[in-house]
């Protein structure tokens, strides 16, 4: 079961620009680059392996909003692409695939339709991951605005059962804040799950990314980490990440 411990660079897509936000707020937005092709083809410069797309304008209205930037970064890149935000229908899900992106992530519509992911993960397999973004161990949907009283790890399980092989876990406190990941929240859904899980939220350095992976010795499904603000304030060389 054991895979390559990755590390995708995030690019979030608001208004076509390139931005951050502040745990997962859309009133606290940093913009780095009116230019994500340019990013993305940086990012694959410096050795990534994989690319982490999300479209925040989908995430947040429930339908594909900045396809014309992903569209872009697909074509100037030769490496696999993930996508999330705004995926809640099957049609969005099958256009995101022809389109060229490898993996799709789907989030809230994981919470309101279990037939749907189940038809998806048996169709699709490893091209469908599913996003489960916590606060304070509950379950947030619609752009992270809603919590859910659902538990992540218990839906994490269920998720697994359904035959999903990736979990993409965002802690939303962390992300965006450069003060380290949750680690005792990564580790009890790798624990409590035995198809792959991706970690995203909070890296601020090297030390970050390497505890990271001593956890993923333990923990061998722990496949990868999503950085983005690290990254883009230089906190975090990618070609170092990468040698």
């Amino acid at each position: 079961m054991k895979r390559p411990f990755l590390i995708y660079p995030a690019i979030d897509l608001k208004g076509g620009k390139v931005v951050r936000l502040h745990q997962g707020r859309a009133d606290a937005e940093t913009v780095y680059s009116n230019d994500p092709v340019a990013v993305a083809k940086q990012f694959e410069e410096d050795g990534a392996r994989f690319l982490h797309v999300v479209d925040l304008d989908g995430a947040f209205e429930g339908v594909p909003r900045n396809w014309d930037g992903v569209r872009a970064i697909l074509k100037a890149v030769q490496i696999p692409v993930q996508l999330g935000g705004g995926l809640r229908t099957r049609a969005q899900i099958e256009d995101a695939m022809r389109m060229g992106v490898t993996r799709v992530v789907v989030g809230t519509k994981a919470c309101e339709s279990r037939e749907l992911i189940e038809s998806l993960a048996a169709d699709f397999g490893v091209h469908v991951a599913v996003g489960i973004d916590a606060r304070d161990g509950f379950v947030a949907v619609k752009g992270w605005v809603e919590r859910t009283e659902l538990s992540a790890v218990d839906f994490a399980q269920q998720i697994n059962r359904l035959g999903v092989q990736h979990i993409i876990f965002t802690d939303i406190a962390t992300d965006g804040t450069l003060t380290g990941p949750n680690y005792h929240a990564i580790d009890a859904v790798c624990a409590a799950v035995g198809c792959f899980v991706i970690a995203s939220g909070g890296v601020s350095s090297i030390n970050d990314v390497r505890r990271l992976q001593r956890v993923a010795v333990t923990r061998p499904n722990l496949t990868g980490v999503i950085i983005g603000k690290a990254l883009y304030d230089g906190r975090l060389d990618l070609k170092q990440l990468e040698s």
